[in-house]
């Protein structure tokens, strides 16, 4: 107990430091100081590895020590990004924290803020951990399995370049993953997948990736099914998906044929499609855009 207190007042002292008080801002000198010694003496890294065993009012003094230092710039330097790219396993600690719930939480907080430095998300990204993401999104804790897929969306939207290149590169691996989130028995992690796969795919930064997407049968199969699915919102998302297989111009030869085998379903089915929204004109006049060109296919 008194460790944990003496723990207890060390971090506010330290979090004082950074911060400052209400009446007075942080000094500079002293600021510099502290962070250097946080990077020689390991201890961000210490307090990162024994976060569990740090009660809660210090977990969240932790978590705001680490976000403020790692927002320190030296002009146009970075010290912490620069420190922590050198030093990347404290990424991979936080990661693994989604496998902790007593500090899950606070992981994701110091993760995401990681993540706004595209150093840091391309560790991320183009590391084989990332894969562990699908694994946490799916988790039965509901609060951690949200966070976990809100560090997942900023990774996959925050950098566009980036994300479009790794895409690229790790197509066939992430597409084969993702699938199975569109597959998935949690209704949230089904729907907010959904959700980000229309982002991406209408992202302008991924066209290459939407055309990999939308020429490949079985995505097109997927998602006919998930308009018919027993949630109105999963369907609306399926649709913002499905739209972009009919609008494209440049159609493969298999697309086209199921588009063709299924025309007087699809247009009977588009017609009747969630009609309740009424005050939606953009989605009524998407969806009769969508009837006209599947009316208006040729066998070729």
């Amino acid at each position: 107990e008194q460790a944990s207190e003496e723990v207890s007042k060390s971090l506010q002292a330290m979090k004082e430091i950074l911060c400052g008080t209400t009446d007075k801002e942080p000094p500079t000198e002293i600021v510099a100081q502290l962070a250097q010694e946080l990077y020689n003496s390991g201890l961000l890294v210490t307090l990162i590895a024994n976060l569990q065993l740090i009660d809660f009012e210090g977990k969240k003094d932790v978590s705001q020590i680490f976000n403020n230092i790692l927002r320190r710039q030296i002009g146009t330097r970075s010290p912490t990004v620069e420190y922590i790219s050198a030093h990347p396993h404290i990424l991979f600690m936080l990661l693994k924290g989604y496998e902790s719930p007593s500090v899950a939480l606070r992981c994701g907080i110091m993760l995401r803020e990681c993540i706004r430095h595209e150093p840091l998300a391309k560790i991320i990204l183009f590391s084989e951990q990332f894969r562990d993401f699908f694994k946490y999104v799916e988790m039965s804790t509901f609060d951690i399995a949200s966070d976990a897929f809100a560090t997942f969306k900023d990774l996959l939207t925050r950098h566009k370049l980036l994300v479009a290149e790794f895409l690229e590169q790790n197509y066939d691996v992430i597409f084969e993953d993702y699938e199975k989130l569109l597959h998935s028995e949690n209704y949230v992690t089904k729907r907010q997948s959904l959700k980000l796969l229309g982002e991406l795919i209408l992202d302008r930064h991924n066209f290459a990736i939407m055309t990999k997407y939308i020429s490949k049968p079985e995505n097109l199969k997927l998602m006919m099914n998930l308009l018919r699915d027993k949630s109105p919102n999963i369907q609306f998302e399926a649709f913002h998906v499905f739209k972009v297989f009919v609008a494209s111009p440049n159609k493969t030869q298999p697309i086209v044929e199921i588009l063709l085998k299924n025309q007087p379903k699809l247009i009977e089915f588009l017609s009747n499609f969630q009609k309740e929204r009424t005050d939606d004109e953009q989605f009524t006049d998407e969806k009769n855009y969508l009837i006209k060109q599947i009316r208006d296919l040729k066998k070729p």
